[in-house]
């Protein structure tokens, strides 16, 4: 049987159900990545160089360790989902990067899709990789629609409140996305009422436990409810970027965009915006939604920019101080946490 990997990083977040779903139907075996680890990063980051943005070098380590465990690892060019709107640099490329700097990897299985060219050049791509394991077109038809209902029912799961790996273990089981494991303390004020913050950035950041020192999963153990972007609808997105930017220039800086825009002027307490160092689209929506956030006057709002370097106990300190603001800002002074009985 054909073993495909799957690297967890970049657009994993957004389509692991479909692209499992489309080569289980045509028959292959499909395999994960590890979580992200220091010597993952470190190994993606040996084989680029040091001005590559943070998601890559995440990405090479994912492709390199799946050296030896799967026969290909699929690695798609996602140029456009959107009509006149296109994707960044690093998602045009990833196949020819993947391919001239990582040596010790499976063989790539590639796709362009850009909707710019039409269905019909869509269809074509699927049917071309579909037929590296079946020369049956009606077996690879069934496979889309399969994929296409994987993704359907995927993405009702986040609507109803569910972040994307529980989603994911909700759809495969809990051993597929499990929790952190990870040493947290309780918060240090009694949160008479809940916290909400929206929790906002690419999916590849937001639900990466290591490179944002589990700072979602921390934020709930620490009792505060968390929205992200998933948990909005496509029609509350559209309308958050229309209300911020008008339209969107990326492919998926809606997903920041709209989830600010939206969480603006829904409940949401606080903002929270992760994103890399470097990333050029992230750097001129995150300046667009700091000044537009500011003008408003709505919601307090905190950049949180990150990359191989980022330290722990810095980003705990900021977010802490943080969540204390909004405590405050919410009820005025919180109360210190009582004690555990002895």
């Amino acid at each position: 049987m054909t073993v495909v990997g799957i690297p967890r990083a970049l657009l994993y977040y957004q389509y692991y159900p479909m692209w499992r779903t489309f080569f289980e139907t045509l028959g292959a075996q499909v395999v994960v990545s590890p979580k992200t680890t220091k010597a993952l990063l470190a190994a993606g980051s040996s084989h680029l160089v040091s001005e590559t943005c943070l998601p890559t070098k995440v990405f090479c380590g994912h492709v390199l360790s799946l050296h030896g465990k799967a026969d290909y690892v699929f690695v798609p060019a996602v140029r456009s989902i959107e009509a006149q709107v296109y994707n960044c640099s690093k998602f045009l490329g990833l196949p020819d990067l993947v391919q001239g700097a990582l040596t010790e990897r499976p063989a790539v299985l590639s796709i362009d899709i850009d909707v710019n060219l039409g269905r019909g050049s869509v269809m074509h791509q699927l049917h071309k990789l579909g037929s590296r394991f079946t020369r049956n077109p009606l077996r690879i038809k069934r496979a889309c629609d399969a994929a296409l209902a994987a993704d359907a029912e995927y993405r009702g799961l986040l609507a109803t409140g569910l972040t994307a790996p529980e989603g994911i273990a909700r759809l495969y089981g809990a051993g597929e996305e499990a929790k952190p494991e990870m040493e947290t303390t309780r918060y240090k004020y009694d949160l008479r009422q809940p916290l909400t913050i929206a929790l906002i950035g690419h999916p590849y950041n937001v639900y990466d436990g290591y490179i944002t020192h589990n700072l979602l999963w921390r934020l709930r153990s620490w009792g505060v409810s968390v929205v992200t972007a998933e948990m909005a609808t496509q029609a509350e997105l559209d309308s958050g970027t229309a209300s911020l930017v008008g339209r969107p220039y990326w492919t998926y800086e809606d997903e920041v965009t709209g989830a600010a825009g939206h969480y603006l002027r829904a409940d949401a307490d606080g903002i929270i915006c992760i994103v890399s160092f470097g990333c050029g689209p992230d750097s001129v929506m995150l300046a667009i939604l700091q000044r537009l956030t500011k003008e408003s006057g709505r919601k307090p709002f905190l950049n949180v920019t990150i990359d191989e370097h980022t330290g722990e106990a810095g980003l705990v300190t900021r977010l802490e101080a943080f969540v204390d603001m909004l405590a405050r800002r919410k009820y005025g002074s919180p109360r210190p946490r009582q004690a555990a009985a002895t």
